[in-house]
């Protein structure tokens, strides 16, 4: 998740362990765990703003839909994944990429034409790049509870790739 498209704002979400350093951890767990735990918590924040983007600035009322049904997703599955990463000791990422950052900045500039087609193709690249985040941490993590978040995780970004995908709107 860690390219996801999108930014987001660090007041929506709670940052666990503040004060150390991002990436660490005081528990058992791999590198891979860890890494995977950052991107997903940084996919996620950008998911909760790429979705209240687009309830915003869509045009479609499918495309406001999928970005209602991407921010309740999101935040259901960074709530788990924050308690997860309090339980291993891992401080979590304050904020997102600069690459996410990049990309709202640049969706939100169609706002008003060509943002829905653009946002619909936005979505199918982060979604499926996550995928392949999810499915390293699934093959490769060593810690159990990470890897079980991460299969929990796998059926929520299937289906909201499924409802991007082609850059069409495929919700209801």
């Amino acid at each position: 998740m860690r390219r996801s498209i999108f930014a987001a704002c660090a007041c929506t979400i709670a940052v666990v362990g503040l004060g150390a350093v991002p990436g660490t951890s005081s528990a058992a767990v791999s590198g891979q765990d860890v890494t995977f735990m950052n991107s997903a918590h940084q996919g996620n924040m950008a998911e909760i703003t790429a979705g209240a983007d687009a309830q915003r600035h869509g045009g479609s009322s499918c495309v406001k839909e999928v970005g209602a049904m991407l921010v309740r997703d999101h935040e259901k599955l960074d709530a788990a994944l924050s308690d997860l990463a309090e339980k291993e000791g891992v401080t979590l990422a304050a904020g997102v990429t600069p690459e996410q950052e990049a990309e709202l900045k640049s969706l939100q500039s169609k706002a008003g034409g060509g943002y829905d087609k653009a946002w619909l193709a936005a979505q199918e690249n982060a979604h499926k790049k996550t995928l392949l985040v999810i499915d390293a941490e699934i093959r490769r993590g060593q810690d159990p509870d990470v890897q079980a978040a991460a299969r929990e995780a796998r059926p929520v970004v299937s289906a909201h790739l499924d409802m991007v995908r082609g850059g069409q709107c495929h919700h209801g």
